[in-house]
């Protein structure tokens, strides 16, 4: 059981590394453990912690130096994106509004209405958008099942979503990640892709953050 976890921390800390002894290990499984990884981080509402951005990076240039292949794994790791997005939709249909209300601890509240505001935002194209934005990547297609968005318009959006994040990130791994400047510093592009995928959370929370103080301040004022 340690090492199990230990192997699952250094999917944080040293993904390239744990990633290609993954493939030396396990062969073709590896496209089993990816599409499970891929599928959780989607699907299961209680983990938008999982990797999701940087596995794909790492996972297109791991195979593009051999043992996996490309367009098998595009087309698998797209299968379980949209999967997961679908059960995600519907594990939200079944709860319902109460979700928002605080009831469910599983849920953080403040990660639903976040979305919710990213929703009114950008409309139905938040489920697309939604998949370059790490942790509203897992709460948009929950948040699309609690509300009014019909399942045909949903997968319309999740199908279209999931094929631009899988072969956009995959693609780019397996184009840019071997060129020499970034393969020796494969670590810390990964974490400039995490960094740069969180930003838009980081602006969103700052214009919430500001919003509220600005309210704060005009009622003292008053």
């Amino acid at each position: 059981m340690l090492d199990l976890w230990h192997e699952f921390l250094r999917l944080f800390t040293e993904l390239d590394v744990a990633l290609g002894e993954i493939i030396a290990k396990h062969g073709a499984w590896t496209y089993a453990i990816l599409f499970a990884i891929v599928f959780a981080e989607t699907g299961l509402v209680i983990t938008p912690f999982l990797p999701g951005d940087s596995l794909l990076f790492a996972a297109g240039a791991l195979s593009a130096q051999g043992g996996l292949d490309i367009p098998l794994m595009m087309v698998i790791l797209f299968t379980a994106a949209v999967l997961g997005d679908a059960l995600n939709y519907h594990i939200g249909k079944a709860i319902g509004p109460p979700a928002f209300s605080g009831k469910f601890k599983l849920l953080k509240k403040s990660h639903l209405e976040k979305t919710q505001a990213f929703f009114d935002k950008h409309g139905g194209k938040a489920i697309i958008y939604a998949r370059f934005v790490p942790i509203i990547r897992t709460f948009a297609p929950f948040v699309a099942g609690v509300g009014t968005m019909s399942y045909p318009r949903f997968l319309s959006y999740n199908i279209i979503g999931a094929l631009l994040w899988i072969v956009g990130f995959v693609g780019a791994g397996a184009l840019f990640g071997n060129i020499p400047l970034i393969k020796d510093n494969f670590s810390k592009v990964i974490l400039v892709i995490i960094f740069v995928s969180v930003l838009p959370i980081a602006f969103e929370w700052y214009k919430v953050w500001r919003a509220g103080r600005n309210t704060q301040q005009n009622r003292v004022s008053k």
